[in-house]
């Protein structure tokens, strides 16, 4: 392991560019003679559109197309797709109802696209945008999910009675429903999954250009070559190679920059008609709270059943899941098949049944957000354990013991069908109990009471199932300088890629992190890519490349055998030089890559280059796990919560870069405390105009709202299914930061008969609660 190799905790290199203003964001690129684009959005959340008068924004100065759906309709685009084939429980299709890049006979969503206009600036854009008048016959509007298979609601589909998307379920219901009859104890809980805005530091940008007949989009993405499929494929109908996707830095995803906009196509369609380059780019308020695809939005219930020794025997839960308006390209996939098998959580339960039932209403569609999925599962265990735990009036922490899947069960089958590696949750657990310093919290709530303050302790034990996905490949390129440059379709959203795969390549080709390169996000340069989400990047895409350079390695041996006269069996590879085993006879990378450019020097059928290229699937997910603690200091008169402590234990299995892996955690954690503090995206229930549609509104975290979080991890139980040992590690924090917070608020207001409280735990909310638990001791007295 070199200086720069796998293991060490050395800073992004990324970051120089970064902080000295040198990226490259896609509104950072500007073409020759480029105009620019406007959305018109529906100001209504359903509506018909009876009629759309395009003639004076045409008019205006300096516009030079207006496009509506009648337009994109004429054009030939396709629909936007479901990318995933999901079947209710009976075997039928679900409801996918067609979802236009631009709406044409009705609205149905605040922030519906109905129609674009592109002029020479964005003024001249802006100011013709507010000249398009739409006829709208308004429609009563079902916004609140609970409620929206409910008999008597509007419908926002024909073809989707009651509101209703897909009803699907995994598990086995018959055993679930014996054990909850047979059971000791049953607790139940009906909880909340808050709906959440993503709110990436960038937001989302397109760039479109058409020239000899080829479509070029510039657009920040969590993978090129997903989004090139679905553009070529099912939009545009033509060659993939006909269209070509670029993306920069990125400055932020967390799942939204996965999928397709209806503006990507059209920045593309109107380069097409207008023969020039066309740029849209997302305002806040105007766009990016109304049309990024929005995160979680749950509303379950579960039942967990009990024997009289406190073993869990089953468990049984049916979601309400959201999806909005419209089938986002994997919206059905997360609450589903993403997220539900993991209802098991760390627990050895063996009956467990899941129902989730998908429902349209008037609102944004609804797609994966980091996490998806699995932290509205993490969400819904943990909290049920912890009310468990206050039913019967057992220790939280024992309660987990008794039902702990134990190390010496892995691999541990689950009822659900997954296979847990490996794990020892017990000693995670207890150890981060130790770091938070449990013992010594009766101590420290009761100088909070001195204070007239609330004091309250509260953990969570998540896992998730992550690392595996489509695929990737990996090329590696020397110069004839000795210079190397990885070619990958991962894409960097800022988690530090270019750093990861540098220590992987300098680890296998004992090259110094300054001579390598990588190039990700170009669909003409790397010829097929999985794109990043699901913590997939470094235990897929980190396969990949290392794999790369052992074929690289084994190519440079056949071309260092002919310069020392040797066999290529008999060269080895070993501190960075090819040399002959036994022998001090050796030739130096560099020396190899130099030959290799040079046809005089080479083997005969080895063609020119030193490279290699290698693909990698993970036949199965990796399952990171760990215990989150959460100490909070409430005041009473107010409910303003303050995060006073958070302390995390994590199995990441073999860390790469424990700098970048402790900012994944810190970053994560942020986000978690975010959903369940702060974070609130209000409807109004009756118009479905969005409440907190801007920052003055909706609450982002800021420094003072998050503690510096006290990070930990252990390496003694590495994966046994990645060839690397890794886990991942991109989400873990934002999944078992929320239950940990409430179930750190919900034990500091205890003695106000507090046992739950939905997300976010704002100050109001609580003070309610406390002034309600107040009245009822009052009233009992």
């Amino acid at each position: 392991m070199g200086q720069f190799g796998v293991g060490q905790a050395i800073t992004r290199v990324e970051d120089q560019r970064f902080l000295t203003g040198t990226g490259a964001y896609t509104d950072d690129i500007d073409l020759e003679g480029q105009a620019y684009a406007v959305v018109v959005r529906a100001p209504l959340a359903h509506a018909r559109i009876a009629s759309i008068d395009v003639e004076d924004a045409k008019a205006a100065p300096g516009v030079l197309d207006v496009l509506t759906g009648a337009d994109v309709a004429a054009a030939g685009l396709g629909l936007m797709p479901n990318l995933i084939p999901l079947k209710n429980k009976d075997g039928s299709p679900i409801v996918e109802p067609p979802r236009p890049v631009l709406a044409t006979d009705r609205v149905r969503h605040v922030g519906d696209p109905v129609a674009f206009v592109v002029a020479e600036t964005l003024a001249q854009a802006r100011d013709a945008a507010e000249l398009v008048t739409v006829d709208y016959d308004e429609l009563p509007a079902q916004i609140d999910l609970d409620a929206a298979d409910a008999p008597d609601r509007p419908q926002i589909w024909e073809e989707a009675p009651h509101n209703t998307c897909f009803t699907w379920d995994l598990g086995d219901e018959t055993a679930a429903d014996e054990a909850l009859r047979e059971a000791a104890h049953v607790v139940r809980l009906k909880l909340v999954n808050n709906r959440l805005v993503v709110n990436s530091m960038e937001g989302r940008v397109a760039l479109g250009d058409f020239r000899d007949g080829k479509f070029t989009l510039y657009t920040p993405t969590q993978g090129v070559h997903g989004l090139r499929r679905q553009l070529a494929r099912m939009i545009f109908h033509v060659p993939e190679d006909q269209v070509r996707v670029v993306t920069r830095d990125v400055g932020g995803g967390f799942g939204m920059k996965i999928f397709l906009y209806p503006e990507q196509p059209l920045v593309m369609l109107a380069a097409q008609r207008l023969g020039r380059p066309v740029k849209w780019t997302a305002e806040r308020s105007a766009d990016g709270f109304l049309s990024d695809s929005h995160g979680r939005d749950h509303v379950s219930v579960a039942e967990l059943a009990l024997d009289g020794d406190l073993n869990f025997t089953g468990l049984k839960v049916h979601t309400k899941a959201n999806l909005g308006a419209y089938l986002s390209n994997f919206g059905v996939y997360v609450p589903t098949a993403c997220g539900s098998k993991m209802m098991v959580g760390v627990y050895k339960t063996p009956a467990i049944h899941v129902e989730v039932q998908g429902l349209f209403t008037n609102t944004v569609p609804v797609d994966a957000y980091r996490g998806a999925g699995r932290p509205e599962i993490s969400y819904l265990i943990e909290r049920l354990v912890d009310k468990a735990a206050i039913e019967l009036g057992v220790d939280a922490a024992e309660l987990r013991r008794r039902n702990f899947i134990a190390p010496e069960q892995m691999p541990y089958a689950t009822p659900l069908g997954t296979t847990y590696d490996s794990g020892l949750f017990d000693r995670n657990m207890s150890r981060a109990l130790e770091l938070a310093d449990e013992k010594g919290f009766p101590e420290r709530r009761q100088a909070a009471e001195a204070k007239g303050r609330l004091r309250g302790l509260g953990h969570a034990y998540y896992i998730e199932c992550c690392g595996a996905g489509p695929g990737e490949q990996a090329t590696l390129r020397t110069d004839a300088a000795g210079r190397v440059t990885l070619y990958i379709g991962t894409q960097s959203n800022g988690q530090g890629h270019e750093t990861a795969y540098r220590q992987i390549i300098a680890d296998a080709l004992a090259l110094d992190i300054a001579d390598i390169d990588v190039v990700q996000g170009d669909t003409d340069l790397i010829r097929k890519g999985g794109g990043t989400g699901g913590s997939r990047s470094i235990p897929e895409g980190g396969v990949a490349v290392r794999d790369a350079g052992d074929k690289l390695i084994e190519k440079g041996k056949q071309i260092a055998g002919l310069l020392l006269e040797a066999a290529a069996g008999d060269i080895e590879f070993v501190d960075g030089r090819f040399a002959i085993a036994g022998t001090d006879r050796t030739v130096s990378f560099r020396e190899a890559a130099r030959a290799a450019h040079d046809p005089a020097r080479l083997p005969e059928g080895v063609a020119p280059g030193l490279d290699g290229q290698a693909d990698y699937k993970a036949p199965v997910q990796t399952y990171p796990n760990g215990c989150h603690v959460c100490e909070v200091e409430i005041d009473p008169d107010t409910g303003a919560v303050t995060v006073v402590k958070h302390t995390v234990v994590d199995d990441f299995g073999r860390v790469l870069n424990p700098l970048m892996l402790a900012g994944q955690v810190h970053g994560g954690v942020a986000q978690g405390l975010g959903q369940a503090l702060l974070e609130y995206t209000a409807y109004d229930s009756e118009t479905g105009q969005l409440l907190s549609g801007s920052f003055m509104d909706y609450t982002l975290p800021r420094a003072d709202d998050v503690p510096f979080v006290d990070f930990h991890y252990f390496e003694d139980a590495p994966c046994t299914t990645n060839p690397l040992g890794l886990k991942g590690a991109g989400e873990a924090g934002a999944i078992g930061a929320p239950p940990a917070a409430i179930n750190a608020i919900v034990d500091a207001l205890r003695p106000f008969g507090v046992d739950h409280l939905d997300m976010p735990a704002t100050r109001e909310k609580i003070w309610r609660l406390i002034r309600d638990g107040r009245a009822a001791r009052k009233a009992a007295e």
